[in-house]
């Protein structure tokens, strides 16, 4: 007998690959991220980083050149190690 998966349903999965508007939507609203990082992997292709500043989730997301995003990975408790700028002390 099979049983039920324990793995709670993420709130993002029917949405793997989107149109960027759409995607951006469901990340800003559904999720409450925002985008915190970007790189160009390639001419084609640009890496996005996108996290919750309440709960630390975040969202890995490739966008194409031809307006398509796909999330490649999410996971919680993000960490920015980036150092800080110094306050001014005047």
């Amino acid at each position: 007998m099979l049983g039920g998966s324990a793995v709670a349903a993420s709130p993002i999965a029917e949405i793997i690959c989107a149109p960027r508007d759409e995607m951006t939507q469901k990340l800003t609203r559904q999720l409450g991220e925002t985008r915190v990082a970007t790189g160009i992997r390639d001419i084609e292709r640009i890496m996005e980083v996108w996290r919750s500043e309440s709960s630390g989730d975040w969202t890995l997301v490739m966008t194409y050149a031809d307006g398509k995003s796909c999330i490649v990975a999410m996971g919680e408790d993000w960490s920015d190690l980036s150092p800080r700028p110094e306050k001014d002390p005047a």
